[in-house]
């Protein structure tokens, strides 16, 4: 989406103007709105503020541009600003560009952040397959799988009821599901937390579902 330069002008100059949080967070959820492309660096910058309800607005305007935002993001990306950082890779998850597969496999296994891995979990299973070329794509999803079956022993249970979405969504694109099968079944019945066998459960039937169709 392309705003007129009247509105784009107006928006931008009012984040650069915000005097206070709410009026930060106001003018770049209008910003973010817009879904214009030139707005990429300064949702970027608006990532680093410690603003988190600025950086939330930021981030879904970044997911709304997609696949323009991933370059910036990555090469912009601020390792010594932690906050920074954990944003931009919830917007790469929400994104879902292969680009970014990388730091999200090294963000699900490693991030110190329940919130980052959580992100990342749930980005690792919804990447976008088809932009990955053929002799690639296989390797790719296995990567993939193989961090999210090791995320579901995480010591967070949102965490690893996250890796339990990432699974579902990636059984949904492999052909050869039983390790997944097997590790949802395993959350079933020996997850510690109520929450995440019933999401377990249900992704299995979710899955039963979808190959029963197949069949057909």
């Amino acid at each position: 989406m392309v705003a007129s330069l009247d509105t784009f002008d107006k928006y931008l100059q009012a984040v650069n103007d915000a005097d206070s949080a709410q009026g930060l967070l106001d003018a770049v959820e209008d910003l973010s709105s817009l879904e214009d492309e030139r707005s990429i660096p300064t949702l970027i910058q608006v990532l680093g503020f410690n603003n988190p309800g600025a950086a939330v607005a930021a981030v879904e305007g970044l997911i709304g541009i997609g696949i323009p935002a991933v370059s910036p993001l990555l090469e912009k990306l601020d390792n010594y600003n932690y906050g920074a950082r954990a944003w931009a890779i919830r917007a790469l998850a929400g994104i879902g560009d292969p680009r970014g597969q990388e730091l999200l496999l090294d963000a699900a296994a490693n991030d110190f952040s329940l919130s980052v891995r959580r992100a990342a979990a749930r980005g690792l299973g919804t990447i976008r397959w088809a932009d990955i070329a053929d002799h690639e794509r296989q390797d790719a999803m296995v990567r993939s799988q193989t961090a999210l079956l090791q995320v579901t022993h995480d010591e967070e249970w949102v965490v690893r009821y996250a890796a339990t979405v990432g699974l579902e969504a990636l059984a949904l694109q492999l052909s050869e599901t039983t390790k997944i099968i097997q590790c949802l079944t395993q959350l079933v019945h020996h997850d510690d937390t109520s929450v995440v066998q019933a999401r377990a459960q249900w992704a299995l039937e979710n899955l039963s579902q979808q190959q029963s169709g197949i069949k057909k």
